[in-house]
């Protein structure tokens, strides 16, 4: 049995950092990993020289020790990308953050003036008539923006991302990902005369060769530190004694290795974490771990014969005869991603569920569907212009808010912490639908709890929203210091990373 100082399972965006920060102390741990490259749902993967991400992802924080980590480790290998998308719905295309022309034009001054009534409706009716607090998604967004804007830019394309009814995902989902935004000042004023969209960013750092390039980099910081990093390595057995964890049993290819260690930290899925623990956890534990809930993605990208096909970074498709999510173009996120110029790659992202009809599709299917899908969407010239095309998949991309899971989390919250030497962190080691900043930002705490600091990172993404709205002036007057050990968690919602913003919380980083 080989011992390490700290055990860290996961080399997505919260473990690498974690790791990174561990390094830069002195502290070698060891870094496990399932997938063939670090990275996680973070990763850039490569097909015939074309770079693609698993949705894409913008690195834009406004928490600053994250952006210094950021430009300290991939230093001048960013390039500033001008942000654009828009919004598919009914055969037309909607500027974001809307404008006011394209808006009227698209949706007619009768339409525009629905919404309107609609909103003062829900806003006189809250007034006048304050009900109970709402419990669910469609209830917390009709009530805040009225019934018509909830049905053309929220309901179709949440339940598109998320495969249930909008009745069945929690508010708190809402309330996380869209409370704060200035949605009223980028939909409703911009379809009625205000232009004002100055608190939406309008260019985003990338890393050149996609964000996979940062993480690989990370790996490359801890490893010459003396830290490994284990690829293809399955964790199988998490053992555990009284309170603490003592060792994990791995599994990397036909060996069995255990390894013992004085911390661990966990961002594989949590109901995962539950289901390798020996002895097993309580079966009221191993009852609420299986109510947890994930949603699945996969990304279909096709190699098309135009130089140019849209100006946009991404776009999102809300028409419900689409079955496309959302379409990435890579070359407008950085020319590097495709290495012929009179080429273009697209990502076409489905959401899906492991079983069901998308996820269970073979590649050639996939690929059929996704291009006779951009062709219809009039996108591509004609079928015969995509010369290839490529598939991955990714399980348990988005952990789903549905009427059940914060009373399953919260038993499994409450078990996990009674292990001293054990701590969760990012998306799905949290089961949160964090950004990777934010991920980071756990990973990040979890060391200095190791080293001595008390941080509670279930907190962390509670206490306050984290979204666009903050302009640089606001968030410099909040309270950010590491010595005092006083974050106040303000995070950009990176509208990619599966990862909607605004409108698109509908987005479904």
């Amino acid at each position: 049995m080989e011992k390490y100082p700290v055990v860290i399972i996961g080399a997505g965006p919260a473990g690498l950092t974690a790791a990174y920060q561990l390094v830069k102390q002195g502290i070698k741990p060891i870094v496990i990993e399932q997938a063939d490259k670090v990275g996680g749902i973070s990763r850039t993967e490569m097909y015939k020289g074309y770079r693609f991400d698993i949705g894409g992802h913008r690195f834009f924080t406004k928490v600053t020790e994250v952006q210094q980590l950021w430009q300290e480790v991939l230093k001048d290998d960013f390039i500033k990308v001008p942000r654009m998308s828009r919004i598919y719905y009914q055969g037309k295309f909607f500027n974001y953050p809307l404008s006011l022309f394209n808006t009227l034009s698209n949706l007619g001054i009768k339409q525009s003036l629905l919404i309107l009534l609609s909103y003062l409706k829900a806003k006189l009716k809250a007034r006048l008539q304050p009900g109970a607090e709402p419990e669910n998604f469609e209830e917390w967004v009709s009530d805040r923006f009225g019934g018509r804007l909830y049905q053309i830019f929220f309901k179709t394309y949440t339940e598109k991302v998320w495969g249930i009814p909008c009745t069945q995902i929690r508010a708190d989902w809402a309330a996380q990902r869209i409370q704060g935004m200035s949605l009223k000042r980028a939909v409703i004023n911009a379809v009625f005369g205000s232009q004002n969209a100055k608190s939406l960013i309008k260019e985003f750092d990338y890393p050149i060769l996609g964000p996979g390039m940062m993480w690989e980099r990370f790996q490359e910081e801890v490893e010459s530190k003396g830290a490994p990093v284990l690829l293809n390595t399955q964790v199988t057995r998490v053992e555990r004694e009284g309170d603490r964890i003592q060792s994990i049993t791995v599994r990397q290819g036909e060996k069995t290795i255990q390894y013992s260690g004085d911390h661990f930290i966990s961002s594989m899925p949590v109901s995962a974490l539950i289901n390798r623990l020996d002895p097993p956890a309580p079966e009221y534990v191993l009852e609420a771990s299986r109510g947890l809930k994930y949603r699945d993605f996969l990304i279909v990208s096709l190699i098309i014969d135009e130089e140019s096909l849209f100006p946009d970074n991404w776009l999102y498709i809300h028409s419900p005869e689409f079955k496309v999510g959302r379409i990435q173009n890579f070359k407008n996120w950085s020319p590097a991603m495709v290495p012929d110029p009179s080429k273009t790659c697209l990502g076409m992202e489905y959401f899906c569920s492991q079983g069901d009809e998308i996820w269970e599709m073979s590649d050639t299917k996939l690929i059929d569907l996704a291009s006779r899908e951009i062709v219809e969407l009039g996108l591509v010239k004609k079928f015969s212009n995509i010369e290839d095309g490529v598939v991955i998949r990714q399980r348990k991309a988005y952990p789903v808010y549905d009427g059940e899971y914060r009373q399953h989390l919260q038993v499994i919250q409450d078990y996990l912490e009674t292990f001293e030497n054990l701590q969760t962190v990012g998306r799905n080691g949290m089961h949160r639908y964090n950004n990777q900043d934010h991920s980071m930002l756990t990973g990040m705490l979890a060391v200095r709890n190791i080293l001595g600091e008390k941080h509670d990172l279930w907190n962390v993404n509670t206490e306050r929203s984290y979204y666009e709205e903050f302009t640089k002036q606001e968030w410099q007057s909040k309270e950010l210091s590491l010595d005092n050990k006083n974050y106040v968690t303000v995070l950009e919602v990176d509208s990619q990373n599966q990862e909607q913003e605004l409108v698109s919380q509908s987005k479904i980083k």
